[in-house]
């Protein structure tokens, strides 16, 4: 009889069987951008026209496959986000090692009969580098890819999320099984502590201290959660990893509960995630299924059991006690400390909350011990970091690399460079990198070459947050940046602090006036002293870390401010009060037009010499350029 021990042996030998009964296997990327783009209507067209050709298609695992195929068998899967989110969707052919790029349903025709059948590559669907205009075959060659480390992504996009017999087959729930087998609470967490894993979320609090603390603790139950609450704007490295690899995460929760004594757990996770939710509530369902979650696990007398929450969407509830009170049935606003949760968190038990990354990368550390796992990264920020790379930058995406890697590594290698507003490269249009989301700062040119890492950052006045790199160009106006995310976090003030609540708002109100010309250099002086107040004022880390963007963009960027206040001028031409309407000479036809429907008259000239703008008495209120019908009207 199979005891609980032999439980992951038989799952994996199962699944090595069927993988043996595989030709071919064709991995659709279902990851949400993907989908957005379609990705699924392409799977139904392969798996249409591979049936068609007289392929043996299989869609899902299963035990009763014959031996051999009346024709080549091919597995059809998906896959969780494969990272390379700028040329989705994405379609990898297995064992070729081929990936295609920017996938239609048109395409799905050729796939089968050039590759799956004729067993040649399609030149027009591998990814095109655009500088040197090569075409790589697939990830072992792609330069997007091969200048990251992916560790804690390495099964993301690869292994097909649905099916846990695959994750057990790759080694999964194998660190759990040691840590419930093998080890001692007290020896888990002296092995985090030592690696030097620190939290992924926002902060970098060593969790090994914090998984100690809660140890320490005496108590009939304790909790493990798991913030998935993931909500800074740019932000979806959580949210990948959750509904690419959701059975890593939850083994690192199996981890912290064996390392805390914990025999409950609580995902909480954003439910403008549905994917993610969908996922991993069949995961959690799959691994109570197979034996591994629930009563005796491993055949010992502990037991974990994980319940499912959805957040409704208030970014405040990224901070822990307010998820806390969240998951409590109360509103989600954040409370003093101490206590910290680590001694009375949930329904007042002592709790470790740990971010999805940071418990994606507990196995990691189980696996390759202490030391193992510090071959990567700093001495300060061992390990790797995942980052959603977005904005003006040619290659976007989900990313992993080590700690100390640099901001040109990632923009200039991963990235290959940054784009215009049009998305064609721009050899020097490196404006800005805004890091850390609405609790972060930017980082300019001159940091380019600064190794990044909790310590670095927070020299520069920055942090590694969650994970967001928002890369701006030349084109991008620093105002409007601030402004936005101010805008956020005023909105999403749970109101609480009066500071946050009201000082915040009036931030924004100070940046409004810059950006429509009304401000004068006392405006400055008392968006400071507001941010000063705030930050010392508030009371969770949202509040006190909310004008971080605008005291950043103040220090970087306050030559820009001054022009806006002083001249009246944005160079950007993104503060349409700020930005003059000219007329372009040679775009002109002179119709006349833009006279006749300017309602002050700003516009002089005739049909002979041309027409201008006195921007004097122009009110910018934008008839000439809606009006204008050859787009000669520039500006605002």
């Amino acid at each position: 009889m199979t005891t609980k021990q032999e439980t992951l042996e038989k799952i994996a030998a199962s699944y090595r069987a069927f993988e043996s009964k595989i030709q071919r296997r064709v991995v659709v990327c279902a990851g949400t951008g993907c989908i957005a783009n379609g990705s699924l209507a392409i799977r139904d067209a392969i798996i249409e026209h591979a049936k068609k050709a007289g392929l043996d298609v299989v869609v899902e695992m299963s035990e009763s496959l014959p031996e051999t195929a009346p024709a080549g068998r091919v597995y059809m899967s998906r896959s969780g986000c494969q990272g390379f989110c700028q040329q989705g969707p994405l379609v990898t052919v297995e064992p070729d090692g081929i990936l295609y790029c920017k996938v239609n349903v048109s395409d799905a025709e050729e796939i089968v009969t050039e590759t799956l059948v004729g067993h040649r590559t399609i030149q027009r669907l591998l990814y095109l580098d655009p500088e040197s205009q090569e075409r790589f075959v697939g990830q072992k060659t792609i330069p997007f890819y091969t200048r990251q480390k992916r560790t804690v992504l390495a099964e993301c996009g690869v292994i097909d999320p649905h099916c846990i017999s695959e994750y057990i087959a790759r080694g999964g729930y194998l660190q759990a099984r040691r840590a419930y087998l093998e080890m001692t609470p007290k020896e888990i967490c002296d092995m985090v502590l030592e690696s030097g894993l620190r939290g992924r979320g926002g902060g970098g609090f060593p969790t090994g201290r914090k998984w100690l603390a809660a140890l320490a603790e005496n108590g009939p139950r304790k909790f493990i959660v798991c913030n998935a609450d993931e909500g800074d704007p740019g932000a979806f490295m959580d949210r990948s990893l959750m509904e690419g690899d959701p059975h890593r995460v939850i083994e690192g929760m199996m981890i912290a509960a064996r390392a805390i004594g914990a025999e409950e757990g609580v995902m909480y996770v954003r439910a403008e995630y549905p994917l993610a939710v969908e996922r991993v509530r069949k995961a959690v369902d799959d691994a109570v299924e197979a034996g591994v979650l629930g009563e005796h696990i491993f055949g010992t007398d502990h037991k974990f059991t994980i319940r499912i929450m959805e957040g409704a969407g208030a970014f405040v509830c990224g901070e822990e006690t307010a998820l806390l009170a969240s998951v409590e049935g109360n509103r989600g606003m954040p409370k003093p400390k101490p206590p910290f949760p680590a001694q009375k968190g949930l329904f007042q038990c002592p709790t470790i909350i740990n971010n999805v990354e940071t418990l994606g990368t507990v196995p990691l550390v189980i696996r390759d011990g202490a030391q193992g796992f510090r071959a990567n990264g700093t001495e300060s920020s061992p390990g790797t970091k995942t980052f959603a790379l977005t904005g003006h930058v040619q290659n976007t995406g989900l990313i992993e690399v080590p700690f100390g890697t640099t901001l040109r590594e990632i923009v200039f290698g991963v990235g290959e460079g940054v784009t215009d507003d049009d998305g064609k490269l721009c050899k020097d249009g490196f404006k800005s990198v805004q890091i850390g989301g609405p609790s972060g700062g930017c980082l300019t040119e001159e940091y380019l070459d600064l190794p990044m890492d909790f310590d670095n950052l927070r020299k520069v006045g920055a942090m590694v947050g969650s994970g967001g790199l928002v890369v701006m160009n030349k084109q991008t106006c620093m105002v409007q940046v601030a402004r936005f995310f101010m805008q956020f976090t005023q909105n999403e003030s749970c109101g609480k602090c009066v500071l946050c609540r009201e000082g915040t708002k009036q931030m924004l109100d100070l940046l409004d006036l810059i950006i429509e010309g009304k401000a004068t250099m006392e405006t400055l002086d008392t968006l400071e002293a507001l941010a000063g107040a705030i930050q010392k004022g508030s009371l969770c880390a949202l509040g006190k870390t909310a004008p971080s963007p605008v005291l950043s963009v103040l220090k970087h960027f306050r030559a820009e401010m001054v022009e806006h206040i002083v001249d009246k001028k944005c160079k950007t031409h993104k503060c349409r009060k700020l930005s003059p309407y000219a007329i372009n000479a040679e775009a002109c036809k002179r119709c006349g037009m833009c006279a006749k429907k300017c309602p002050v008259g700003a516009i002089t000239g005739d049909r002979n010499v041309g027409f201008t703008i006195n921007e004097d008495i122009c009110i910018k209120c934008g008839a000439c350029k809606a009006n204008c019908k050859f787009g000669a009207v520039e500006g605002a």
